[in-house]
């Protein structure tokens, strides 16, 4: 799942990305608001990470165009203004959580995990479906109560799937949230992919729909 932050302080920013990277996700980041309303607007995010002090376009105003032309990304806002009618501001302005500055990285870390979760209907840390179990705090799956050993990859993959169960879910989509710009977008390493995490799994959850994409059904708990 890509991240993508919007942080004009080189230090902050590469903090928060070298902490979102750590929990699995490709951590994307942009220093001012117009980048920051474009990649928005027109890329496939999990969530956004935004200040609301950025150069060029303000988060607030950024944070409502969005709005206005249905991007309905989760956004989490950073502020380093103290006035509570700020924070107000950007709440009402569409965000779904905030976080004043300073800030410690792991209550950064868990509203991002609150806000993810709650962007797919889940409440609680833990999804389950059937015998497999993912808890998204120490990123670990189990089949049967039983770990399950998975890449970096594998485990964004099966994640996504999960937040997104009861949809089919395009090799496209898939392709765009597991791979940073970098990287060569083939195809067939979905394909590849999946195969290798069914494997690992060796419980039959994913369906594939041919001329489709992938499929999980059922309710996660």
């Amino acid at each position: 799942m890509r991240i993508l932050i919007a942080e004009d302080e080189p230090r902050i920013a590469a903090d928060i990305a070298r902490a979102v990277s750590s929990l699995g996700y490709i951590a994307e980041t942009v220093m001012d608001g117009e980048t920051a309303w474009f990649r928005g607007g027109t890329e496939n995010y999990g969530a956004v990470i935004l200040d609301l002090g950025l150069p060029k376009l303000d988060g607030v105003t950024l944070l409502k165009r969005w709005r206005q032309e249905g991007v309905k990304v989760p956004v989490l806002i950073l502020t380093a203004r103290g006035s509570w009618m700020e924070r107000v501001e950007g709440i009402d302005a569409g965000a779904d959580d905030y976080l004043a500055k300073p800030f410690r990285m792991e209550e950064l870390l868990a509203r991002l995990r609150s806000i993810l979760r709650r962007s797919n209907g889940h409440a609680a840390p833990v999804m389950a479906i059937g015998d497999i179990s993912i808890d998204t705090r120490s990123m670990q799956v189990t089949v049967g109560g039983v770990p399950v050993d998975l890449t970096p990859l594998e485990y964004r993959l099966i994640n996504y799937l999960f937040h997104h169960r009861g949809r089919v879910v395009p090799p496209s989509e898939l392709s765009e949230i597991l791979y940073d710009h970098d990287n060569d977008r083939d195809p067939n390493a979905i394909e590849a992919l999946i195969g290798r995490l069914r494997r690992k799994l060796k419980v039959d959850v994913i369906e594939t729909r041919r001329g489709f994409g992938y499929f999980v059904a059922g309710s996660a708990a």
